[in-house]
């Protein structure tokens, strides 16, 4: 195991080395809430933050994006035609990433990254970015990542893990990138001391331990996708949705979005903007038809895609990491964990004679 030890005291010194290679972003303290955002000159981390409000997904995939620019006014040069508006591609360093949220990076790429289709408005950011776990010492009541694939110590999508040893942190480099930031910080100087590897293994199941909250996922690829879909829990489970939206943006792993141009007089831009499954306008066709035109339709969509169509299509567990978020946020108390067990645990319901 290759871990450097970095000195708390310390910290801040090395932070300020990588800005000069790295956009940093992390986790600030906003008073009532942490968001994961860039860091300006001046603002500190917060890396005792559990989970941010929202993911960190917009240091990649921003809740609103500009995609291209135009012009009408025929006075002007290249009018009527669409100009690509370049992203910002510099290097950036994802810190304080907590396993789950970089573990979800890779359930997003399945989607973004494909054979047949590469988005390279989410590929190029992920590939400019480098990832700095921190492992978590003290979950949350809400997280279920140990049942959904994922751990308070998982190092996947990560390239460098931080555990917290009280004065110092313990550094794991898992990739090449990592190993860079390390050098870039000047914290690269190896430490080999085998009292430190079982530290970090305690530590490791300590936090497993703690997390009670837990997700049964053994049954769902083998029931059949329709005989979840015509189940008759969707009416009970959809009954309180009030349709907010909230759950879908504080996903990690939600990746719907929408593509609109906004004018401004003879000016415009094409924006690439996150939309939501939960919305009536999602599924909306020009011609007025809209197949989800109800509550029902649209909290069974957002549930079956989740713990359903992602297990049948990929067969790579579920489209979820157990980050808790939206069981926190939702405002009418709807909860994933028991929507999945209704549905790990659906029996095929005789039909009416």
């Amino acid at each position: 195991m290759k871990v450097t030890k970095i000195e708390k005291h310390g910290f801040e010194k090395g932070l300020n080395k990588i800005r000069k290679d790295f956009t940093l972003f992390a986790p600030v303290d906003c008073g009532e809430y942490h968001e994961f955002k860039e860091i300006e000159n001046g603002e500190k981390p917060d890396l005792e933050a559990v989970n941010t409000h929202l993911s960190p997904k917009s240091a990649i995939y921003p809740q609103s994006q500009p995609m291209f620019n135009y012009t009408l006014d025929e006075n002007e040069p290249d009018h009527h035609i669409m100009k690509e508006v370049k992203p910002d591609l510099s290097p950036r360093a994802i810190f304080g990433i907590r396993p789950c949220d970089a573990k979800s990076f890779l359930i997003v790429r399945r989607n973004f990254d494909t054979e047949e289709y590469k988005d390279p408005y989410w590929i190029e950011p992920y590939e400019a970015a480098t990832f700095v776990g921190m492992a978590c010492s003290a979950p949350c009541s809400t997280c279920f990542c140990t049942t959904a694939g994922c751990g308070p110590f998982n190092e996947e999508g990560l390239d460098l893990l931080l555990i917290d040893a009280e004065t110092c942190y313990y550094a794991k480099a898992i990739t090449d990138k990592g190993e860079k930031l390390l050098e870039s910080a000047g914290w690269l100087t190896w430490v080999d001391e085998p009292s430190i590897d079982k530290e970090i293994e305690d530590l490791k199941t300590a936090a497993e331990n703690r997390i009670e909250s837990k997700v049964s996922t053994d049954r769902l690829a083998d029931i059949e996708t329709n005989d979840l879909y015509n189940a008759s829990i969707w009416e009970d489970v959809s009954f309180a949705c009030i349709n907010c939206g909230t759950c879908t943006y504080v996903c990690p792993t939600c990746w719907c979005f929408d593509i609109q141009d906004e004018n401004c007089g003879s000016c415009g831009i094409r924006m690439r903007n996150w939309d939501s499954c939960m919305f009536p306008l999602f599924t909306k066709h020009g011609t007025g038809h809209n197949p989800r035109e109800t509550k029902i339709h649209r909290v069974r969509q957002r549930f079956m895609h989740k713990l359903k169509y992602y297990v049948d299509k990929y067969d790579a567990g579920i489209q979820c990491v157990g980050c808790g978020r939206c069981i926190r946020s939702c405002p009418v108390n709807i909860d994933i964990r028991n929507i999945c067990e209704l549905m790990n645990n659906h029996k095929q319901e005789a039909c009416a004679s």
